[in-house]
C-alpha cells in the first residue's frame, strides 16, 4: 500500500469528514502529492486540486479553520500511531465509532431543523464552546431556539451545510450562519432515511401479507419549519391568527427546555419518561446543572398538562412532528389536532405563569 493510500484511508478520519476535506488535510498536513491522492481516489488530479484550493480559500471562516486544525492534528496522531501499531485493523475500528457518528447526525438534524425556520441564524462567538440558533419574530424580537456544541457547528460548516451570512468579517466577534441549499438537501435526505428506517418493518409486513394491489404510498411533505409557525399564519373564522405570538413563544420555550435536557437524543425511553413523568436519580454531589434543570421543567410542564395535551405539545413543539403525523400517531380524527394543540398551549402558558416562570425564551 502506498503512503498516500495509507494516510488517505477513511479509517483515519471521523466518518463525517467530506472527501474534499480529507484530500486537503492529506496534502497540507502529510505532504501527499495531488496526483497520488487522485490516483487513490479514482478521480482526475484537477478535481483534487480544485478541492484543495477551495478549502484554502474557505479558511477565512473561523468554524472551518478551527475544524481543519483539529482534524489535522488528530489525523497526524492517528497516522503516527498506525505506523507503529502491530494491528492496524484495531485502530480502524476504534477511530470509526458508530455511536459517536449517530450522535453527531442527531445533533445536526436538530440544528438544521431549527435553521429551516424563516429568519433563523446560527450565531457563533469567538473562543466560545457553544453556539446558539436565533430567530427574529414578526415584531422584531429575537428568540433563542437552540443551543449547539461548537463541534457540531464546525462539522456543518465543513460540509457546506451552513455559510456565513453576508460574508465573513475578520473583525467581528460573532459570526452569523444560515443554512445553505446543500444543507436543506442534506436535512431532507437524513430525515427521509430516518423515516424509511422507522417504517421499514411496517412496510415489509404489508408486502409479506400479499397486499400488492394497495394504492401507491404518497410521500409526505417534509416540514422545513416549526408546526407552530405554520399554524400561526392560519386564520380562524374571525380573521385572527389561529395561534397568537404568545402561544408560539410558549411552545418554543418548551422546545428550548427539551433541547437543553437532551431528551431528543434519548429515543423512546426519554419520550416515555417525559410523558409519564418518571423521576430520574440525581447525584447530590453534582447538584442540578442546566440539563437537569431543563429536564425538571419539561417533566413538570407535561405532568401538569396530563395525557393527551402533554403528548401533543411534546410531538409538535419539541419533536417537530407535523399536525397530520401527530393526529395519525395518536389516532385522532383529521383536523382535530390543531384545536387540541391550541388548548394545550393555552394551558402550558398558564402553567408557566403559575410557576412564576416567563414563557419567553431562556436566552
Amino acid at each position: 500500500m502506498t503512503s498516500a493510500a495509507l494516510t488517505n484511508d477513511p479509517s483515519y478520519f471521523p466518518a463525517w469528514v467530506p472527501d474534499a476535506a480529507r484530500h486537503y488535510l492529506c496534502h497540507t498536513e502529510n505532504g501527499q502529492s495531488i496526483r497520488a491522492l487522485a490516483r487513490d481516489a479514482g478521480c482526475h488530479a484537477s478535481t483534487v486540486l480544485r478541492q484543495i484550493r477551495r478549502f484554502e480559500t474557505r479558511r477565512d471562516d473561523p468554524l472551518i479553520d478551527d475544524a481543519l486544525r483539529k482534524l489535522g492534528k488528530q489525523h497526524l496522531e492517528r497516522v503516527k500511531s498506525a505506523r507503529s501499531a502491530a494491528n492496524r485493523f484495531e485502530l480502524s475500528v476504534e477511530t470509526n465509532d458508530a455511536a459517536e457518528a449517530q450522535k453527531l447526525v442527531q445533533e445536526e438534524m436538530t440544528v438544521l431543523r431549527t435553521l429551516c425556520d424563516s429568519g433563523a441564524v446560527l450565531a457563533v462567538a469567538r473562543e466560545m464552546e457553544k453556539a446558539v440558533v436565533l430567530k427574529e419574530t414578526a415584531k422584531g424580537m429575537t428568540q433563542r431556539t437552540a443551543i449547539v456544541d461548537r463541534s457540531v457547528a464546525e462539522s456543518l460548516a465543513l460540509k457546506d451545510w451552513i455559510a456565513v451570512s453576508g460574508g465573513h468579517d475578520s473583525a467581528a466577534r460573532v459570526s452569523r450562519y444560515q443554512i445553505t441549499p446543500t444543507g436543506r438537501q442534506g436535512y431532507r435526505k437524513q430525515l427521509a432515511e430516518k423515516e424509511n428506517r422507522a417504517q421499514g418493518f411496517e412496510d415489509a409486513a404489508v408486502e409479506f401479507e400479499g397486499a400488492s394491489e394497495r394504492k401507491p404510498h404518497r410521500s409526505r411533505q417534509i416540514p422545513l419549519e416549526s408546526p407552530l409557525v405554520g399554524l400561526s399564519r392560519r386564520r380562524d373564522k374571525d380573521g385572527k391568527p389561529f395561534l397568537g405570538e404568545d402561544l408560539v413563544r410558549t411552545g418554543e420555550r418548551l422546545r428550548e427546555d427539551y433541547e437543553l435536557a437532551q431528551l431528543g437524543q434519548s429515543g423512546a425511553e426519554g419520550l416515555d419518561q417525559a410523558i409519564l413523568g418518571k423521576k430520574e436519580g440525581t447525584d447530590p454531589a453534582q447538584g442540578e446543572n442546566a440539563s437537569l434543570a431543563a429536564r425538571r421543567r419539561v417533566r413538570s410542564a407535561l405532568e401538569d398538562l396530563g395525557p393527551g395535551l402533554g403528548d401533543v405539545v411534546l410531538r409538535c413543539c419539541c419533536m417537530m412532528e407535523g399536525m397530520e403525523e401527530a393526529e395519525r400517531r395518536m389516532g385522532w380524527s383529521a383536523r382535530s389536532g390543531k384545536v387540541v394543540l391550541r388548548i394545550a398551549l393555552q394551558r402550558l402558558k398558564l402553567h408557566y405563569a403559575e410557576a412564576g416562570e416567563s414563557a419567553q425564551m431562556i436566552g
